[in-house]
């Protein structure tokens, strides 16, 4: 299926959404519940995926390139929809374009310390994430009230990205989250935004007691109040640096949503 090519689209004013892949799409969602009428461009830097492994100065580089295109395509504000790039790259870009508003993903270390009755917290997140500086330091302030059993879940953004079934996702879960339940978490902080796309799964391995935390709900609150441009534009545009069609399909998938996926140039 050809896609058309995304300089011969306008560009209003929008938010910009950018993820390394699917996951940021939790965001998205977020944000449309709260502001259904808002503006949105989201792009998939699926060629560029997983950012995880990545180092930081690369996840900057791609990240920095990819919103400068963003504000050239009619962005005022700016989701950074992706612990890792947030970990790496977020300082950087309030740095690199001091007139934009950026929002990124904090680690939700301290809504979940507030809402564990056992005292012992799940997180699930990358390695770029459990390695960066701003988990380091949330964490922190909460090691003497909680403690923290984290996982950088190896495969799983990948495979949530491939559409692998929930059986093959299940069985890879029951050994990741293993010595989580072994050390009898109530609460599990969901540090990648693809996670919340195998909620329903996260639960049948952690069981229903267990409190998932979604941190996408804040985000799109963040956005509200940042956002003063228009709320009444036509329609969101999604595009990515990969294969348009396998985001359109992702869309469909997760959220019945068939709509075109422009290629972005990344």
């Amino acid at each position: 299926m050809n896609q058309p090519a995304l300089s011969s689209m306008p560009a209003p004013a929008c938010v910009g959404i950018l993820d390394s892949g699917i996951g940021g799409l939790t965001v998205w969602s977020a944000i449309k519940a709260r502001m259904p009428q808002l503006p949105c461009l989201y792009v998939a830097d699926q060629a560029h995926l997983p950012y995880g492994p990545r180092p930081q100065t690369e996840i900057r580089a791609l990240v920095s390139e990819l919103s400068e295109q963003l504000l050239e395509a009619g962005a005022r504000l700016i989701v950074l929809a992706c612990n890792t790039a947030s970990a790496a790259a977020l300082s950087h870009l309030r740095t690199r374009f001091p007139d934009t508003p950026f929002v990124g993903m904090e680690p939700a270390v301290k809504p979940a310390a507030l809402h564990t009755r056992t005292g012992v917290v799940g997180l699930m997140a990358t390695r770029g994430t459990l390695q960066g500086e701003l988990l380091r330091s949330t964490a922190a302030r909460f090691a003497g009230t909680v403690k923290i059993v984290s996982s950088e879940c190896p495969g799983l953004a990948e495979a949530i990205e491939a559409g692998a079934d929930s059986a093959v996702l299940r069985a890879r879960l029951d050994e990741i989250l293993e010595p989580m339940r072994a050390a009898g978490v109530d609460t599990v902080v969901l540090g990648c935004t693809h996670y919340p796309l195998i909620a329903s799964t996260l639960t049948q391995v952690l069981g229903p007691t267990v409190h998932l935390i979604d941190p996408a709900p804040a985000i799109a609150r963040q956005v509200e109040r940042l956002w003063t441009g228009r709320v009444a534009a036509p329609g969101d545009r999604f595009a990515s640096t990969g294969d348009p069609d396998r985001l359109r399909a992702m869309l469909r998938r997760h959220f019945q949503l068939d709509t075109t996926v422009e290629h972005w140039p990344g």
